[in-house]
Order: C-alpha cells, then structure tokens, then sequence
C-alpha cells in the first residue's frame, strides 16, 4: 500500500512544481499595463505647459517597467513624450514631470497615457482640462 501512493505523491509533486515555474515565468504578465491614476498641466506661458502623472504599474524590474508616459493631443497627434529611465519597484505609485510641451491654441484637452515596456499602450488613461493662458 505505502508504494501506490508514491506516484500519487510524486504526480502532486510535479504538478505543484509546474505551477509555481509558470507563475514565476509569467511574473512579467503579470503586472499588468500602466495606468495613469492623476495629472495636472499648469501653464508656462507662450502656449507651453507643464504636465505632471502619476503612474501605477507593478514594476517588476528591468524586463517589465513604466517606461513611458505621453501627452496626446485630442486629434491623437503626441504633444509630449517623458521617457522613464529606470523601472520604481519600490516606489509605487509615482509622479514625474514633463515641462515646456507646446500646446497649440485651441486645444481646452489633453490625454495623459503611460506605457510599459511588455504591454506598451492600454492602461488607464486621464483627460486634463487645460485651463489658464496659452491653450
């Protein structure tokens, strides 16, 4: 009797195993795309601004990170780019800064997106309104 249960065990064994190895390889999936959960613009003056967003996403490391955020003009075109260097594991969620986008007279909104480095664009997304001189 004692040795049926040995394949049982050893089944259960495997299959555990190969649970947490496909969690583990997945880690990056995982974490989701970037969401961006707050922004504000602040005029500089001469149509240009300054935007600020504050992004979560489950960085993961250097394989899996927001690397990116953008400020996209209502007819899709991107006004302005902020490159995040370097994954915030330990820092979430977190603000950074973009000055001196030109945003050209008429627009009232922009859209603030991140972007991660697996997934790139799909998060959440926020419109800001632009109130103040120069938009």
């Amino acid at each position: 009797m004692v040795h049926a249960a040995r394949p049982a065990k050893t089944a259960l064994l495997t299959l555990v195993l190969a649970m947490l190895w496909l969690v583990h390889a997945n880690d990056g999936l995982l974490a989701g795309e970037a969401d961006v959960i707050a922004a504000t613009a602040e005029p500089n003056g001469e149509g240009r601004w300054t935007f600020s967003a504050t992004i979560r996403h489950a960085d993961t490391g250097w394989d899996h990170y927001a690397d990116r955020f953008d400020i996209v003009g209502p007819d899709g075109v991107v006004l302005g780019e902020r490159i995040l260097h370097h994954p915030h594991v330990d820092e979430q969620p977190f603000t950074r800064s973009l000055r001196g986008v030109v945003v050209p007279d008429g627009i009232t909104e922009v859209t603030v997106r991140a972007h991660d480095s697996v997934h790139g664009l799909g998060g959440a997304e926020i419109t800001v309104k632009l109130n103040g001189a120069g938009g």
